[in-house]
């Protein structure tokens, strides 16, 4: 019996998506609700279920190539892998005993779909790759990784010299993926509707980062998650967006609309680039319930996870470059937000403290703002507070 692969809706406003990577080839056997292809969205990426246990026998829409929501892309047969599979050749000793590690090394460690896909076309074993993925899991970017170590150690006289016609220069087309094509829209679209400036400040992190040393210990064992920057950073944020609610508002044609509550939107990078997840009622979290929400987002987002109406309706971004090794930079605004905080990576510099120079860990930050509705003087204000909370975390408890 055929078995149609249909688009599935991936969100209340979306007609058209992308086809991604097939990820069984035609005649490869398929478990019913297996991943068969990757359907991309200007939000979010999903993996098509295979609905019944069977074989991939027809692709319509190759990848790269839109689709609509519920138009038929390939076909499946019903059963076929198991009637039409012939017995595989005995293998010899040696390659048995590799491949039952293989197999053993596979079940102990949760391959994913592309990362499988990777193994195959690279030729590198299961048992060469360290996964780095969530709960152990094998990533992509994991055999990149180890293609590419395994690459850098191969000596150069053994790789054969590719030739090449005397000034060729290679070039690789390839389609924008709609993820891309909105982040690129959203971009432009900061730039052309708001009046958009950026002030600095400087934060000492030394008081934050002692009382994570002091706390961090009992902080695991009970929460089970790791105390880091971002809760703190959140946390200050909403006492600024409390002090300067320009900052926490929009321009909604004529009209200003401020709002009393903070769904905050932390920048992530994701499997198919960067996504603004947002911490909805992040006022009304501990620091315990923040954390653990941030880390849920990142783990969701490497994995493609993120659906739809999670990214939508931020009232504030927080976005962290310093991870990438960033040290100063000017966020852009995430429309129709009116602020945007950038955070850097924390350096030791020498910083005069009661007429001494001493070495502090010092993080640069950033506030972009929608100048329509914020004034510098309440930038700066906004930033300074920031700055007051994160030196003296006590104060964030206090509400002083």
């Amino acid at each position: 019996m055929t078995v149609e692969l249909r688009v599935p809706a991936v969100g209340e406003s979306i007609t058209e998506v992308q086809i991604g990577d097939w990820l069984k080839d035609i005649g490869a056997p398929v478990k019913a609700d297996e991943a068969v292809v990757v359907i991309e969205t200007d939000k979010v990426t999903v993996e098509l279920p295979a609905p019944v246990d069977g074989q991939v026998v027809k692709v319509l829409k190759k990848k790269g190539e839109q689709a609509k929501v519920g138009e038929v892309i390939g076909y499946m047969e019903v059963g076929v892998a198991a009637k039409t599979s012939a017995p595989a050749p005995k293998a010899e000793p040696a390659k048995a005993e590799a491949k039952k590690t293989e197999a053993t090394v596979e079940s102990e460690v949760r391959v994913m779909p592309a990362a499988r896909r990777a193994l195959a076309e690279s030729g590198l074993a299961a048992s060469a790759v360290t996964p780095t993925g969530p709960g152990g899991r094998m990533l992509k970017e994991d055999v990149e990784r180890a293609r590419g170590a395994a690459h850098t150690a191969t000596p150069a006289s053994a790789i054969p010299a590719a030739k090449k016609p005397a000034g060729a220069r290679d070039e690789e087309v390839v389609p924008m993926t709609p993820m891309r094509k909105r982040i690129a829209q959203r971009l432009v679209e900061a730039q052309a509707t708001a009046a958009i400036l950026t002030t600095f400040n400087e934060i000492d992190m030394g008081a934050v980062m002692e009382l994570r040393k002091l706390h961090q210990e009992r902080f695991v064992e009970k929460y089970k998650v790791k105390l880091g920057f971002m809760s703190f950073f959140v946390k200050a944020s909403i006492e600024a967006l409390k002090e300067i609610p320009q900052v926490n508002a929009e321009v909604r044609g004529d009209t200003i609309v401020y709002r009393n509550y903070h769904d905050i939107g932390i920048a992530v990078g994701g499997g198919k680039g960067l996504v603004v997840p947002i911490v909805r009622n992040a006022e009304r979290l501990s620091f315990a319930e923040l954390e653990i929400a941030i880390a849920e987002l990142g783990v969701r987002a490497k994995e493609n996870k993120i659906a739809l109406d999670e990214l939508v309706g931020g009232t504030f971004t927080i976005s962290n470059g310093g991870i990438y090794g960033s040290l100063l930079s000017t966020p852009i605004l995430n429309p129709p937000q009116s602020g945007i905080l950038g955070l850097h990576a924390i350096q030791e510099r020498p910083v005069a403290r009661n007429g001494q120079v001493v070495i502090r860990p010092m993080m640069y930050v950033a506030l972009s703002y929608d100048h329509r509705i914020v004034d510098g003087r309440e930038a700066v204000t906004f930033l300074k507070r920031i700055k007051d909370c994160m030196e003296e975390p006590a104060r964030m408890l206090l509400e002083i």
